[in-house]
């Protein structure tokens, strides 16, 4: 069982910074897939990013392509999210996700368990 709790969401004008954090316990953490997903009102939730934790490597939704940042940090289990350039359809109540998985993946159904979301609204 992993436990997953997000912070860091809040209020911030289009063009501004912050930053998700998604603090985990329970089993290895070093061993997940760690991804981070977005809901808006009366959508769907869609993948936003994700780490490997085999290799390092790093996925991203082209939507947020070098704006958004995933980094995890397996000694204080905990898996962050920068997210810079905001603008107004970002905003979302942004989930984390881990994964007992070793390869990629953007689907909502892949991941194992789920944090309870943040909510990020970005102003214009």
């Amino acid at each position: 069982q992993v436990q997953l709790v997000e912070s860091g969401g809040g209020l911030v004008q289009a063009g501004g910074s912050l930053r998700l954090s998604c603090a985990a316990s329970g089993r290895t953490f070093s061993r997940y897939f760690m991804g981070w997903f977005r809901q808006a009102p009366g959508k769907e939730r869609v993948f936003v990013a994700a780490s490997s934790w085999s290799d390092g490597s790093t996925y991203y939704a082209d939507s947020v392509k070098g704006r958004f940042t995933i980094s995890r940090d397996n000694a204080k289990n905990t898996v962050y999210l920068q997210m810079n350039s905001l603008k107004p359809e970002d905003t979302a109540v942004y989930y984390c996700a881990a994964a007992n998985r070793l390869y990629y993946s953007a689907y909502v159904g892949s991941y194992n368990y789920w944090g309870q979301g943040t909510q990020v609204t970005v102003s214009s």
